[in-house]
């Protein structure tokens, strides 16, 4: 199943009414842009596949999926306006696309809360449908070796701007405050799966910027 059928399904499991594709057609546009390197089209891939992962630890799977699509929908490398900001855009893209094609607002709401947690990756207790999305966001830090390599230097490449120190210690805080959360992953099959290779994948590259 290609994206753009998974985005249709995904939509009309949630009662949405009409064309959705052409809706979808834009999401993909927006993570094939040219300037993304890593918060590209796989990404988006990677993000549904580990939500399929998962589902069965999500309260309601086919909203966090529809939060996956949206999750870095806008997206920004602007260091002054700041992460949480492209967050709060792509969680309102959600809720004025979803609007659009009918799905009810509780859906939508839901949809945009998850979202603008993917800033801090830090649901709260309980939160099962955030950890669901959250882990799924952050699996690519379980790559094997090559592939988080490959990871962190799309990240520096998006960011090619910022000058290397700043770049390092940028990084480096972000790094440090998943590291310090008890576990990367809140799901226990994520933890399971990727929470070992992620902390050691973690630890090499804080080791690198910090030399």
């Amino acid at each position: 199943m290609d994206l753009l059928d998974g985005w249709v399904r995904a939509c009309h499991a949630r009662g949405a009414t009409g064309d959705v594709a052409p809706v979808g057609a834009r999401l993909l546009a927006a993570y094939g842009a040219p300037e993304r390197v890593y918060h590209d089209v796989r990404h988006l891939q990677e993000v549904l596949t580990g939500i399929d992962e998962l589902a069965a630890a999500a309260a309601d799977p086919d909203l966090v999926r529809l939060a996956g699509w949206f999750h870095d929908a806008v997206y920004t490398v602007d260091a002054e306006a700041g992460h949480d900001t492209a967050e709060e855009a792509s969680a309102a893209l959600a809720e004025r696309d979803l609007a659009a094609i009918a799905v009810p607002a509780g859906d939508r709401q839901e949809v945009a809360r998850l979202v603008r947690l993917t800033a801090t990756h830090a649901p709260q207790d309980g939160d099962s449908n955030g950890a669901v999305l959250c882990d799924a966001d952050l699996a690519v830090l379980a790559r094997d070796a090559d592939g988080y390599a490959a990871y962190a230097a799309g990240v520096r490449r998006e960011y090619a701007a910022v000058p290397e120190p700043a770049f390092r210690a940028g990084r480096a805080a972000i790094l440090r405050a998943l590291m310090a959360a008890p576990t990367l992953f809140r799901t226990e099959p994520a933890q399971q799966r990727w929470e070992a290779r992620a902390r050691a994948n973690v630890a090499a590259e804080l080791a690198a910027l910090d030399g």
